[in-house]
């Protein structure tokens, strides 16, 4: 399933480790906003790792599926990554 990211964390530490565990799991497309492919076992791995990382009264992480259908509509104005993400080429 392919998942867009996003968060926001208050703490400067708390940030750069979530960004780096996210860097491991997607690619980041804005500086809170990563693209990632993940599987069950992955999605709940990650989330595991990030309920760990995150202050549950500060901090704030979305997961937000799309489906294939949805993920060709996007629009991008501006900069792109350079290469896209998907299931076939990213593997974690």
């Amino acid at each position: 399933m392919f998942y867009l990211v996003c968060y926001d964390i208050v703490s400067d530490t708390r940030r750069n480790k979530v960004s780096k565990l996210l860097e491991a799991y997607g690619l980041r497309v804005q500086k809170s906003v990563f693209e990632c492919v993940l599987d069950e076992k992955q999605y709940q791995i990650l989330s595991q790792y990030l309920m760990r990382l995150v202050n549950k009264r500060e901090d704030q992480v979305r997961f937000y599926p799309m489906s294939a259908h949805n993920r060709c509509k996007v629009a991008v104005l501006g900069t792109q990554p350079e290469f896209l993400i998907d299931d076939a080429a990213f593997i974690v």
